[in-house]
């Protein structure tokens, strides 16, 4: 692996990558495939469940991300905790599958001090399970820390940058999603190049909400028909770096992430129709579009408030396959773009 660092993959923005990064080992954020058979993973967690959650199932069992020391999902929708029961029951009914160990990590989002004792709890166990690569000391993990808000500051002033035309939505989503896979210094330092600044980049200015794009597939699509992304919602966009931590401690990380979101999974509509709102008009957007990917049921309930709260041009697009937008999707959404 990158840096000759043993890989841990995770699943979902609720891992506390500090805790990965302070073990020594290397946080790798697992990622499906669009358009690459997933017929192992339909075996197991079946066609109802979200194509992400079936890609990445299906990547750990053929070897797609190469060697991983140990698999930490966050109990972030539905479909990663139905992903990590099917990667336990494996270890059990065939353990000539040589799978790595697995781990769940509960991140719950309400705002109480009780919430926090019990995100807390459940932090201190993953540190703990962690420790059997190497005990996490509390310097070694206020390192972590540190250097993760650090990487999360370089990702922010490339946020900036963006909103200033000066970097497209698909080059912001693709450099986001490349700090998921190293080592926390080379990644800050990487960001950092890309902040130093690019060509000026020219489109309708979009602002997307609903599913999660872990492949940049979408964003190329409508940035290639005129629309220019500047900002979205998601846990692979900004939603994963806006927040650092209070201090270096394993209290405050527990309230980082407590407190990080609202992804449309976990959060209340009115939560995600305010946050939508700020966010699209900090980026100056002129239109709203909702992508619901297909078996992801969240994002339609929360769009007529999201249109409601922008005040935009909003068009929804529903069932859509992962990582492509459908020629009606598309259709749907062009003349927003030349009204705009």
């Amino acid at each position: 692996m990158s840096a000759g660092l043993p890989a841990v993959g995770y699943v979902g923005a609720d891992v506390p990558v500090e805790l990965i990064t302070a073990a020594g080992l290397l946080p790798l954020r697992l990622a499906g495939k669009p358009g690459e058979d997933s017929t192992l993973g339909d075996r197991y967690l079946g066609h109802g469940v979200d194509p992400v959650a079936r890609s990445i199932l299906t990547r750990i069992l053929t070897g797609g991300y190469g060697p991983l020391e140990a698999v930490v999902v966050s109990r972030d929708c539905e479909a990663s905790l139905r992903l990590f029961y099917a990667l336990r029951e494996l270890h059990r009914v065939e353990p000539e599958l040589r799978l790595p160990p697995v781990r769940l990590v509960d991140v719950l989002h309400l705002p109480h001090h009780t919430t926090t004792r019990y995100v807390h709890a459940k932090i201190a166990q993953l540190r703990e399970w962690l420790g059997r690569w190497r005990p996490i000391g509390d310097d070694d993990l206020a390192a972590a820390i540190t250097a993760h808000d650090t990487l999360r500051r370089s990702l922010g002033r490339c946020a900036v940058l963006r909103r200033a035309n000066r970097l497209s939505g698909t080059e912001f989503l693709t450099l986001v999603a490349a700090t998921t896979r190293l080592p926390v210094t080379a990644a800050t330092a990487l960001a950092d190049r890309v902040a130093a600044g690019s060509p000026e980049v020219e489109g309708v200015r979009l602002f997307l909400t609903g599913s999660s794009h872990d492949d940049p597939g979408v964003y190329k699509t409508l940035e290639d028909n005129g629309f220019l992304v500047v900002g979205e919602d998601h846990d692979w966009g900004e939603l994963l770096f806006a927040r650092t931590c209070a201090a270096p401690t394993e209290l405050a990380l527990a309230e980082r992430y407590q407190h990080n979101g609202p992804a449309a999974p976990r959060a209340s509509i009115r939560q995600r129709a305010a946050h939508t709102a700020a966010a699209a008009r900090a980026c100056d957007a002129e239109v709203l579009f909702s992508y619901a990917r297909v078996h992801d049921d969240a994002p339609p309930w929360d769009f007529p408030a999201q249109r409601a709260a922008t005040g935009l041009r909003a068009v929804p697009a529903e069932r859509q396959p992962y990582g492509e937008l459908t020629g009606d999707a598309l259709a749907a959404l062009l003349p927003a773009g030349v009204a705009g």
